[in-house]
């Protein structure tokens, strides 16, 4: 079951909302509801999971819908139609006095204003919602000060918000919110005020929090770098709808219509694609108890001048050199255990291209792509797979709501042998 799961949410601003509604089944479009009753299509059967510890990046430009639609997922907007679930509970069902305590249990925000109390401190601004809560003070300011270290802000806790930077008070929002122990962050536009060296900052803090608490985290903003870099999945918003779902790197790959492509045109992709993307089946491989004379034997009928070598559990070993293994066929070596070497490139699937590029320049193997967890081959990066991911290759996305634009034109990519 999804933490969140948001199935055909629709928001009509403005009374009666039938007709516009009736408007919407027909096909009707943002602007022709509004010409025609006056009112405001605010989103549009929006549908879509949130996975339990996971970053959704919901963005588009302003007035797409976005900030709405969050608002809609802890009714601090009313719902016209559809269906937001949490843990499977319905909370279109829920009295206010329930939809009040799922926010105080489930929920913290943080917004684009600080909202911090000028006349209290950072440790009595954090444990606000702890009061509200009725915890005791002791609890208060153990749970404060707590969160407090996890954002970095341990030493401050009696100074007062005007002493702080923009940046230092966003963390004081942010550990506000972590200091209620949420289930779900819901972050509004939350480092949009910021300069843009303060809110590189916020963004990697962000991301080492998560690696640390594991939060269910909706992220709203109208930045494509911030969403590429923070969402493990983007929903791209237009007009509000729904207009294409997917992980950065389906965005950037299978732009849905000319509107998205727009969006990513202009992007760097070497900061966003990983090695997971690009990374081939390594072809050609040694164990290490063969012998120099099969492995060579099998280096000549592939035509490579090096392979990698696994242990018998399929980790990775190290890598051999045909000349070091022609070298022990000399000396009557019986494996290659001897000729080993242990200084190849390897990254995990998750490194960006970026630093792929950086370690393919000064290597004459592959860079193999190593599971973190098990330590187990998954394939290996030459020259020509980052080269090609960087070719400007489009296909089609998986977006919903009214009709698309112009679409994109396939393309494809060049393999390579994985070792030569």
């Amino acid at each position: 079951m999804p933490k969140i799961r948001i199935r055909d949410l629709t928001k009509i601003f403005g009374e009666p909302a039938g007709p516009a509604l009736e408007l919407l089944e027909q096909g009707f479009a943002r602007k022709e509801i509004l010409a025609r009753t006056g009112l405001t299509l605010g989103i549009a059967n929006v549908s879509f999971d949130v996975d339990e510890g996971e970053i959704v990046v919901v963005m588009g430009l302003s007035g797409c819908g976005k900030s709405t639609l969050i608002r809609c997922i802890n009714r601090l907007i009313e719902p016209t139609a559809g269906s937001v679930e949490i843990d499977g509970r319905d909370i279109a069902r829920l009295s206010d006095s329930e939809v009040l305590e799922l926010r105080r249990s489930k929920f913290g925000m943080v917004f684009q204003n600080f909202a911090l109390f000028p006349h209290k401190t950072i440790i009595d601004n954090v444990a606000f919602g702890l009061d509200v809560q009725g915890a005791t003070p002791a609890e208060r300011e153990s749970r404060a000060q707590a969160s407090l270290e996890q954002v970095g802000l341990d030493g401050w806790e009696h100074a007062y918000p005007d002493q702080l930077s923009g940046g230092m008070q966003q963390r004081v929002g942010l550990a506000r919110a972590l200091a209620v122990d949420p289930d779900i962050l819901l972050m509004d536009e939350a480092f949009s005020a910021l300069d843009p060296l303060i809110r590189r900052d916020m963004q990697q803090e962000l991301i080492a929090l998560q690696a640390r608490v594991r939060k269910t985290i909706v992220f709203i903003t109208h930045d494509l770098d911030e969403a590429l870099k923070l969402g493990d999945r983007i929903v791209l918003m237009k007009d509000g709808y729904v207009v294409q779902i997917g992980t950065p790197e389906e965005i950037l790959e299978s732009p849905a219509n000319r509107y998205v492509e727009r969006f990513v045109e202009d992007v760097d992709k070497s900061q966003v694609l990983t090695a997971a993307t690009v990374m081939r089946d390594a072809g050609v491989l040694a164990f290490l108890h063969e012998g120099p004379r099969a492995v060579l034997h099998n280096m000549e009928r592939a035509s490579y001048s090096s392979l990698l070598v696994l242990n018998r559990d399929k980790t990775l070993a190290g890598y051999v050199l045909a000349e070091d293994a022609a070298s022990a066929i000399q000396r009557g070596d019986r494996d290659i255990s001897g000729i080993l070497r242990t200084d190849g490139p390897r990254v995990g699937p998750g490194e960006p291209l970026t630093e792929l590029i950086n370690l393919l320049v000064d290597t004459r193997i592959p860079v193999s792509v190593v599971d973190p967890d098990n330590g187990r081959l998954l394939g290996t990066v030459v020259r020509s797979n980052v080269l090609a991911a960087l070719a400007d290759s489009r296909g089609n996305g998986n977006g919903s709501g009214p009709p698309a634009e112009a679409g994109s034109e396939a393309g494809g990519t060049i393999d390579e042998a994985p070792a030569a």
